[in-house]
């Protein structure tokens, strides 16, 4: 019994790193588009602008705690910062699941990997999906990471990861020249950057998976006439949607593809 409630805590524990990490995301989703200095400055409520108390920074609790509502000025607080801590939670928690724990219960250097590009996802996902703008600082924060993995995850050669930073970034290129907002750059620069993280066989799932779930959001969004056909959205969140996914099973589900289709 003590040894199960202590492993209980020990999850809770994780959980808990891992939503603080997020929770200093939701703080660079929010101000780096503003030019606010995510290092300096405390945090505060974006509608009275008062600083916020330790007790109103706890991680997914205050939010509940709160009534999902400034203490302050009772504005309504968005659900996606909740939303952004807990997936931070689980992400570090599944990362471990997926590629193990080091000594005294931290992170593998593979697992540190994944849950880092998960959280470089993350952001560029929210921010693009309010500006339609990917900064490039996280694209090179993506190379280094596939530089790391070089040495972390040498299954995928190097052949491997030049291949994958060309094998959907060039066609995704020549659309965008084609037809005048196919592609944004950041788009293509975040699957040129993946792909020599990930290798070109997990790259295959990774746009595909993003051009289905943009494909089925834009055609929500055409039903319910919130959009028309000329009109553009932003497509990031959907790439690192996909990308998320290639960077634990891409390689899986190429080989079951081909395996299914006898190739």
């Amino acid at each position: 019994m003590l040894i199960t409630l202590l492993q209980a805590l020990l999850y809770i524990l994780r959980f808990s790193f891992g939503a603080c990490i997020f929770s200093f995301l939701n703080v660079v989703i929010y101000r780096l588009p503003t030019g606010e200095s995510i290092t300096h400055g405390r945090s505060h409520c974006p509608g009275c602008n008062r600083t916020l108390t330790p007790i109103e920074l706890i991680p997914c609790l205050s939010y509940l705690l709160q009534n999902r509502r400034c203490r302050g000025c009772k504005m309504k607080i968005s659900g996606r910062y909740f939303a952004v801590e807990c997936f931070g939670g689980a992400a570090f928690l599944y990362c471990g699941a997926f590629f193990g724990y080091g000594e005294w219960g931290i992170l593998s250097l593979r697992a540190l990997l994944a849950f880092t590009y998960l959280g470089v996802l993350t952001v560029i996902a929210f921010i693009d999906w309010d500006t339609r703008i990917i900064y490039d600082r996280f694209h090179i924060i993506i190379i280094l990471l596939g530089i790391a993995a070089v040495w972390l995850s040498p299954e995928h050669t190097l052949p491997d990861r030049l291949i994958g930073a060309v094998i959907v970034s060039l066609p995704m290129l020549g659309l965008a020249l084609a037809i005048a907002g196919a592609f944004g750059g950041g788009d293509i620069k975040l699957m040129a950057a993946s792909g020599w993280l990930l290798g070109w066989r997990a790259m295959i799932p990774a746009i595909f998976l993003g051009l289905i779930t943009g494909g089925c959001y834009c055609i929500w969004m055409l039903a319910r006439k919130k959009m028309t056909r000329k009109d553009h959205f932003a497509f990031g969140p959907f790439l690192a949607l996909g990308l998320g996914a290639a960077f634990f099973y891409g390689d899986e589900i190429l080989r079951w593809y081909l395996a299914a289709c006898n190739i």
